[in-house]
């Protein structure tokens, strides 16, 4: 192989630059899907509600609220009927839906008419078809003026699209320089890091490109999986044009020297790239498609990356590498010769450190608060602010849509008449209710019952004085759900943002569990398989999931609510992203023990790649920070931080815990590990 590479190297070239220009046009026409619930199973009973309405009904779940101030009952009208003659928006109710406008409003329900109208403010609540949310809201703006406000699931979907390009832009602007100085700072050229980079960013452009086979991605999968493949997978390159650079000041011609460096690097890389692909591919298990829809784009980006350097990279190199040589500079990080002494010392303290925390941390992990959703939108921003704007007039408020078999007014009747006793349940609007069974259907014009009644189903909103998500939404959704079914049983369908949010943390709570056993035991067997030993395994996953743990402990004790999502993905990819520092230190330790005892070993290990470890930590933790830093959407967000600090946390462990472990278990750890000869002589041993 290294030798077709390097005979037909002009041709390599040009191939994967042809394919890069390509998949960069068709990366143009990936659509991106920004719908959370698009993402739940198919049997999931929001899905299926969802499925069901788009078939008998003309309109969809309410989705925007629109509040519009300072305005008399018919002004508000004027607006409803503006607004529902836009594009893009299918339906809007408001008072005049649920109450018979003629008759003095003092008459009318008070809680029912303060869901839409307090205090001269007219609360409008919108449909807004998919797909059409940008477009919709901002006309929405644009009629009703900057003292008026927006809320809802479409307006959220509207804010992420808008930012979505220009936040990955900003997100890669400040990533970019701040990966070159690292990469200057760890090489002796000034051009050396243009190959890193060139090498992975290509690999990521084929893989965007390849993404128009899938279909679509979901936001999240565009905003993170780009960044993050290129932060973990960029050690592939720094390890074989660090290996090719040794070989040639050893005296080998360049193609001699890439030969070897091919050889050398493709263990420990494939080993590398092995760990990642097989946690990523853990991901993929999820039934919350957006796992799947992220693990999928991952595994590639491992793939392609992992092609790249071992084919593209070396082909790249040979045909440039007189640049490299011209651009040599001094090393300009100090030698780290000596540091290993210093923390070795650290071992017991740090092992009992460890020791002491990782229960409260795998405990308080397991009990934090999560949100399901988008999160909270930050206050500085205009959805931000339209959201408080309306809670501080309306309360915080959601809707559930309730679909029934249309065939027994009476029933239905009795069924409403039992929800609205329901604690935080302010109106139930219904055929049964609004219209009653006294006037029979085919003497009501279409427009008095389209609203509430197609072919085979009646539709029934049940309005709340709660939020979208959280525990007294979730046990509302159940006592709904539990009503409906002593009705109608199975025939019932709730559907709604609560609802959705609802079957969305049944699913990944589910899912939590799966993902993180398969990325565990695929990891475990990788390393089984590459150090041939039963206990190597345990002290690096010990290592990485004791990081693991520490991190995602962090919102318990800081009391902060973490974005599920984001949770579940970062446990995930904080193990399989980060145990390649253990592998670098563990493999390097093992062959320095063949020459000496396991505390001069460990030492030696420690001066040598603890800077390597501290390049690759480095790059990873500023992509996470940064995505944090630069991105509105608080799942990208969330996993920014988490990303950003899980890495810090992974790199300290494996620089104190990983030397303690291997030093303190080295006996145990060489008799249950085939084939490996280490220095016996422990008498020697410098303490």
């Amino acid at each position: 192989m290294s030798n077709i590479i390097i005979r037909f190297k002009k041709s390599v070239v040009i191939l994967f630059f042809v394919l890069m220009v390509i998949s960069a046009v068709a990366f143009l026409f990936v659509d991106v899907n920004y719908n959370m619930q698009d993402y739940l199973p198919e049997d999931a009973e929001s899905t299926v509600g969802l499925d069901v309405m788009d078939e008998e009904f003309s309109s969809g779940v309410t989705n925007t609220n629109v509040m519009i101030e300072n305005v008399a009952i018919q002004e508000a009208i004027e607006y409803k009927q503006e607004i529902e003659s836009l594009d893009g928006v299918t339906e809007v109710l408001w008072l005049d839906d649920v109450v018979d406008l003629r008759e003095p409003i003092e008459v009318a329900d008070t809680d029912t008419v303060e869901n839409y109208y307090k205090d001269n403010k007219a609360l409008l609540a919108v449909t807004i078809e998919s797909g059409k949310e940008v477009e919709a809201t901002d006309q929405i703006y644009e009629l009703i003026g900057e003292e008026n406000a927006i809320s809802g699931e479409a307006a959220n979907t509207a804010t992420q699209q808008k930012m979505a390009g220009s936040e990955t832009m900003y997100a890669a602007a400040l990533l970019i320089p701040i990966i070159v100085i690292i990469l200057v700072l760890s090489t002796n050229s000034w051009l050396e890091p243009v190959f890193f980079l060139t090498a992975i960013g290509v690999s990521v452009l084929i893989n965007l490109g390849t993404n128009i086979f899938v279909g679509e991605v979901s936001f999240i999968t565009q905003s993170v999986a780009p960044i993050l493949q290129l932060a973990v997978s960029l050690d592939y390159a720094i390890f074989l044009l660090h290996s090719f650079q040794d070989y040639r000041n050893r005296g080998n011609r360049p193609e001699e020297a890439m030969k070897l460096a091919m050889k050398e690097s493709f263990p420990v890389v494939s080993a590398s790239a092995l760990t990642t692909f097989f946690g990523f591919t853990a991901l993929m298990f999820m039934d919350f498609g957006i796992g799947a829809d992220l693990g999928l784009s991952l595994v590639k980006g491992i793939l392609l990356s992992f092609i790249s350097v071992m084919v593209f990279l070396p082909a790249l190199t040979l045909l440039f590498y007189p640049l490299i040589d011209k651009t040599q500079h001094k090393s300009l990080i100090p030698s780290f010769k000596g540091v290993g002494k210093k923390l070795i010392k650290l071992r017991i303290p740090v092992f009992i450190l460890i020791a002491l925390v990782i229960v409260p941390s795998f405990l308080a992990q397991s009990s934090t608060e999560f949100t399901y959703g988008m999160g909270e939108q930050p206050e500085n921003t205009r959805l931000g602010s339209d959201i408080n704007q309306i809670e501080e007039i309306f309360g915080e408020s959601t809707s559930v849509v309730l679909l029934v078999p249309n065939n027994d007014i009476g029933k239905e009747q009795e069924m409403i008449q039992e929800i609205d006793t329901i604690e935080h349940v302010t109106s139930v609007v219904g055929y049964a209710n609004m219209v009653g069974s006294t006037i029979p259907q085919d003497y009501l014009e279409e427009n008095v019952t389209e609203q509430f009644l197609s072919e085979n189903y009646s539709r029934i909103i049940i309005n709340t004085d709660v939020g979208a998500e959280g525990d007294v939404p979730f046990s509302l959704v159940e006592e709904v759900r539990n009503v409906a079914s002593s009705y109608y049983g199975d025939e019932a369908l709730t559907l709604g943002e609560s609802v959705a949010l609802y079957d969305m943390k049944e699913t990944v709570t589910a899912d939590n569990k799966l993902v993180n056993i398969l990325t565990i035991v695929t990891i475990a067997i990788v390393l089984l398989f590459s150090f041939r030993s039963i206990s190597i395994p345990v002290v690096l996953l010990l290592t990485i999931q004791s990081a693991v743990w520490i991190n995602l402990s962090v919102p318990y004790f800081t009391d902060t609510s973490l974005v599920f999502v984001g949770y579940l993905i970062v446990s995930t990819v904080q193990l399989a992203a980060t145990v390649d520092y253990a592998i670098l230190l563990t493999e390097t330790y093992k062959q320095n023990r063949k020459d000496m005892a396991a505390l001069p070993a460990i030492k030696k290990t420690l001066d040598d790649k603890l800077f390597s470890i501290a390049v690759s930590a480095s790059i990873l933790s500023s992509v996470g920070f940064i995505l944090w830093l630069t991105s509105s959407n608080p799942i990208v967000g969330s996993i920014g931080l988490l990303l950003g600090r899980g890495a810090l946390l992974a790199f300290i462990l494996v620089i104190t815990l990983l030397p303690a472990l291997l030093v303190i278990g080295d006996k145990l750890i060489w008799k249950t590990t085939l084939g490996t000869r280490v220095y016996k002589e422990e008498k020697h041993e410098d303490n």
